[in-house]
């Protein structure tokens, strides 16, 4: 009898422990939704993107929970997601980019950790469920992102610190690793700041600029004189892609 229980204990924990793995690729997580109809309260979020739209992510974007954002790291990256096992799920497969962040004590604890979860923009969400709904089940993967474009530099500051907005990067899509070279200089590593904003004190003013990006698929690209010697604070340049 005592054999027989033990049995039926294991088999209920491999039930749930399945229930929580990899189902052909792809892993499970929740979804809700944010930014009104039209996505607008999506701007301005924890990765730096200010405007999602004229930064050319649109609507197909995801605030995450701090298990997938992870400080910031995921800012960039695409996923693949689909509606699972709701009633008020449709059939469409589609692919969002990781642009901010779902923080802990959000309305309803869907974004409390340990939980892997996407808020994603209202028109995200409609394209797979009912707006109704609310909340539903999803599964996801991590696919390479699609860009129109070279990689985006947005430089910003002033004489002894310069910061550069990193974005449109295509492929892994999330950046682990910026550096950038005056015409004078050699390759000087930046610090990231937060989300995908990078920075260095080093003066580089007058001076032709090239950045080398690395991508969290270990990959590397080089962008060499994308800003000619006369460039200006608070303008953008294009790079190379992935």
């Amino acid at each position: 009898m005592a054999a027989a229980m033990v049995v039926q204990v294991l088999l209920v924990a491999m039930r749930l422990l399945l229930a929580f793995q990899r189902v052909d690729g792809w892993d499970q997580a929740h979804a809700t939704y944010y930014g009104g109809s039209d996505a607008q309260g999506t701007n301005n979020g924890a990765c730096g993107y200010a405007n999602v739209f004229s930064l050319g992510y649109g609507t197909m974007t995801a605030a995450l929970s701090a298990p997938l954002f992870n400080n910031g790291k995921a800012c960039g990256a695409c996923y693949q997601i689909r509606c699972a096992g709701d009633s008020a799920c449709h059939s469409n497969v589609i692919t969002v980019t990781a642009t901010n962040l779902c923080p802990q004590g959000s309305f309803g604890g869907w974004c409390d950790s340990p939980k892997v979860h996407f808020d994603l923009a209202q028109p995200a969400f409609n394209q797979i469920a009912n707006l109704v709904a609310g909340h539903v089940s999803l599964e996801y993967q991590k696919v390479n992102c699609a860009r129109s474009g070279g990689i985006r530099f947005y430089v910003q500051g002033h004489t002894y610190f310069i910061q550069v907005l990193v974005y449109n990067v295509a492929g892994a899509g999330d950046v682990t690793a910026v550096s950038i070279k005056g015409s004078n200089t050699g390759w000087i590593s930046l610090t990231n700041a937060w989300g995908q904003n990078w920075q260095t004190g080093t003066v580089l003013d007058g001076q032709a600029l090239s950045f080398m990006v690395t991508t969290s698929d270990g990959r590397t690209v080089t962008s060499n004189n994308v800003a000619g010697s006369n460039w200006q604070y608070g303008q953008t340049f294009e790079g190379s892609q992935f």
